[in-house]
């Protein structure tokens, strides 16, 4: 039976080690210990939140309610044709375990995304997307419990509604559905996307080798290793901010003041900016205030050196925004979900 922890500090369980207490911590290792959390919430009169990998949250104080965490392992091949394979994964299996098993098996599509952190279940909450690469270009289903009626339910692609970063369990559906398992369909013949970042750069730097799923992977760890903190010893929540994007006609005003502001046109209409140019541009790469600051080699990364509050961290991200606002006039957005008492899930 799922054992029952009260009373637990979540700091191994956020990657930024923000040390709050959940009331109660339950791990679900299969769909049906989802359901005993669901009745458990119901007869302890609390409210529930689901918690994956702990990468892309910010706590901001105690929660007093079950926190599940989705452990759901495994890997299945439900379809194979010449071309692809369909694996359907456990949404608690860590995400570049997958990729790493992926390669082994010889399949190429999730390349570009090695050493994303998280779980399995955060990627296409997410549409997590590294390297000109996003989840929805090798999804094929999922499968998720609703959480008002305790059944499953599959959701294709376009029931997803994949945006940048976005999906509709982050808008409409958002504290509805717990996702148990995610169909992902990957190639046998390879087709290298190398033409996003320092890619192609780094696979010369490796010896000018040929860009196979498994030298482009290599490739993506070492530029992310370079640029990234490791959580373990400096707790960050990786990518803070969204990159921007504003219509072509202000990407055009803003040009004639910064003529070096790099962007990349969507569809003719609006330009996608790096945030992390405007954050560095602005001053804030490698700042430091108190127990947080901005990261020396990625200003898109905020950082906890230790014993730093969820509220110092939110604090330092308004400012950052604020003067992006104020000296360009774009709005950052945050990437990282916020997590106090009003995201709480009632069951």
């Amino acid at each position: 039976m799922m054992k029952i922890q009260e009373n637990i500090s979540l700091s191994a369980y956020n990657t930024f080690g923000i040390n709050k207490k959940a009331r109660f911590l339950m791990e679900a290792e299969s769909k049906e210990d989802i359901l005993l959390a669901f009745r458990q919430c119901r007869l302890s009169n609390k409210h529930l939140f689901v918690l994956g990998g702990g990468s892309n949250i910010l706590l901001l104080e105690d929660l007093d309610a079950l926190v599940l965490k989705i452990n759901i392992q495994g890997i299945e091949v439900v379809y194979e044709d010449d071309e692809t394979v369909v694996m359907k994964v456990g949404a608690g299996m860590v995400w570049h375990d997958l990729v790493l098993y992926s390669l082994r098996q010889g399949l190429s599509g999730l390349e570009n995304l090695s050493l994303i952190p998280g779980t399995v279940g955060a990627a296409p909450m997410q549409n997590i997307g590294a390297y000109g690469i996003e989840i929805k270009s090798v999804f094929d289903h999922l499968e998720a419990i609703e959480i008002a009626t305790g059944q499953v339910r599959v959701f294709n692609g376009e029931d997803c509604r994949f945006g940048y970063r976005e999906s509709v369990f982050k808008n409409t559906l958002k504290g509805k559905f717990i996702i148990s398992h995610v169909a992902f369909r990957l190639h046998k013949k390879h087709q290298p996307h190398i033409d996003y970042g320092d890619i192609q750069l780094t696979l010369k730097k490796m010896g000018d080798v040929y860009p196979s799923p498994e030298n482009i992977s290599e490739a993506v760890v070492k530029i992310r290793q370079q640029k990234l903190p490791d959580p373990k010893a400096l707790g960050n929540a990786g990518s803070f901010f969204k990159n921007p994007t504003i219509p072509l006609v202000e990407f055009n005003q803003l040009s004639i003041s910064y003529p070096e502001i790099p962007g990349y046109p969507m569809d003719g209409k609006m330009v996608k900016i790096p945030a992390a140019w405007l954050i560095d541009t602005a001053g804030w790469k490698g700042k430091r205030i108190g127990a947080v600051g901005v990261h020396k080699n990625q200003p898109l990364v905020l950082v906890n050196y230790g014993g730093a509050e969820g509220a110092d961290i939110l604090e330092l991200s308004s400012k950052i925004q604020a003067d992006i606002l104020a000296k360009f006039g774009i709005n950052l957005e945050r990437e990282v979900n916020v997590v106090s008492s009003g995201n709480l899930i009632q069951i």
